[in-house]
């Protein structure tokens, strides 16, 4: 885990840096700055996880620090290093992890780190289950969700044959001689897979996957014989644009 020191006094940086190599020897990588504009370049070529930041310095105190990120993510945690016990209250407002009076206590110094680790490795959870939600909204684009009273099921699309509407609720036929009921109207699942060609509503009843068709008769009115051998109705003002839609698709 990467560091960075910003002090303006040569001696404090080499002094936290020798107590950090000695007690915190997680601490991979320490980088030093003398002053806040200098610390700020580093910490976004660096990207530091732990910043120790004092607060006294001229030009630009510590507590500045945020006002140079207000449009950005702050990926970083801040533990103020002051010889004012006064600054402690501000740095708080900041939002820091913990602040240390100086001449620095290596008890305080080890504690304040792990306060600090135990932050990251919190956002690290928050991150694993952000590449969570990217990884299920990758599977939406061959699954769909299926609530059911017991849970939901997780069906890949190719696997689904046809909705049929049932008054306000839909039930789902898919390969396996499998039949879903589902606690939502057809036009849930109509506007949810508004995007994906392969679907197609021929009547107000049905949602059909054109994948699994196995016949399209014309006896007595359109009708399409599914894989599954159900036999679904083609409304007569949808004959004109399937038979555009199977010239596209087929």
């Amino acid at each position: 885990m990467n560091v960075l020191i910003i002090d303006d006094e040569r001696k404090a940086q080499n002094l936290l840096e020798a107590l950090l190599q000695q007690n915190c020897p997680q601490l991979s990588t320490i980088d030093k700055a003398s002053n806040l504009l200098e610390g700020v370049k580093t910490i976004r070529e660096k990207k530091p996880k732990i910043v120790f930041l004092d607060i006294d310095m001229p030009q630009h105190s510590g507590l500045q620090i945020l006002e140079f990120f207000e449009n950005e993510t702050i990926n970083f945690q801040i533990i103020f290093v002051t010889a004012y016990n006064e600054f402690a209250v501000n740095a708080f407002k900041l939002a820091a992890v913990d602040y240390l009076l100086k001449p620095i206590d290596v008890s305080e110094l080890t504690h304040a780190v792990s306060k600090a680790e135990k932050i990251i490795n919190d956002q690290n959870i928050n991150t694993q289950i952000h590449d969570l939600k990217l990884a299920f909204k990758q599977m939406s684009i061959s699954k769909i969700a299926l609530e059911i009273p017991k849970g939901i099921i997780f069906a890949a699309e190719d696997d689904i044959y046809y909705f049929e509407a049932d008054g306000m609720y839909t039930k789902v036929y898919l390969q396996g001689n499998r039949t879903e009921f589902i606690c939502k109207p057809l036009k849930h699942f109509a506007d949810q897979l508004a995007h994906k060609p392969i679907f197609y509503k021929p009547h107000r009843s049905y949602l059909i996957n054109l994948k699994h068709i196995k016949e399209l008769s014309k006896k007595d009115g359109f009708h399409l014989i599914m894989e599954n051998n159900k036999t679904i109705p083609i409304s007569r003002d949808k004959k004109d644009t399937f038979m555009q839609v199977i010239a596209e698709i087929f």
